[in-house]
């Protein structure tokens, strides 16, 4: 089998801009990698996660259970491994990944009380890794950002808000539950609001660790 590594981070977090930066790093080591985006909004297979984040099944987060959203986003996943990068994977290939099955972990455990989320974990990992099959992560990296600076970062970035970016409480909810994610999961995290070098460089030696 191959690697899997995960960048993970609540909204704002700075992860494509630390993406962009791995991938030229990995390139300038002669790694041969394959490069993921979840979910991909330009596939058939994200219908349900498009509709709920532009809020077709309500603009409050909490509208749709964290069950139940959680099928949506890992349907997507399923799909992508089974059409396009599940041989790549299995002949020994490295595969870096702009969020996963973490960043259900994070985004749908938020709608869960503290002491719910354990087994929502369970539950979660169980699904995804066991009973659909996919790849379990070698190394998970998460982004650590104080939900005040992912705000300030979406703000200057502008554009449109889905319902998860455009709910300040909810993105509290998930920086909170993102720590709690890491330390009970085992992920490692960097400091994401630290200046870009220091972070890159922190994701580098993390990620050394692996390949």
């Amino acid at each position: 089998m191959g690697k899997l590594i995960v960048i993970e981070g609540i909204d704002g977090s700075g992860k494509s801009t630390q993406l962009g930066l791995l991938k030229s790093a990995l390139a300038e080591l002669g790694v041969a990698y394959r490069y993921l985006s979840f979910p991909r909004y330009d596939n058939e297979s994200s219908l349900f996660v498009r509709k709920y984040l532009r809020g077709e099944m309500g603009f409050d987060p909490d509208a749709v259970n964290a069950y139940a959203a959680s099928t949506f986003f890992a349907l997507d996943r399923y799909l992508s491994f089974h059409d396009d990068w599940g041989a790549f994977y299995g002949g020994g290939g490295v595969v870096i990944t702009d969020r996963y099955t973490t960043s259900n972990a994070i985004h749908q455990a938020a709608k869960l009380t503290p002491a719910a989320r354990p087994a929502y974990w369970e539950w979660l990992y169980d699904y995804e890794f066991a009973k659909l099959g996919l790849p379990e992560p070698d190394a998970v990296i998460m982004l650590d950002i104080p939900a005040e600076r992912s705000v300030e970062r979406l703000r200057a970035r502008g554009g449109e808000f889905d319902i998860h970016e455009s709910d300040f409480d909810y993105l509290s909810r998930c920086a909170d539950t993102a720590r709690e994610a890491a330390a009970a999961l085992g992920w490692a995290t960097v400091d994401a609001d630290a200046i870009t070098r220091t972070v890159h460089d922190g994701i580098m030696r993390k990620i050394s660790e692996v390949l």
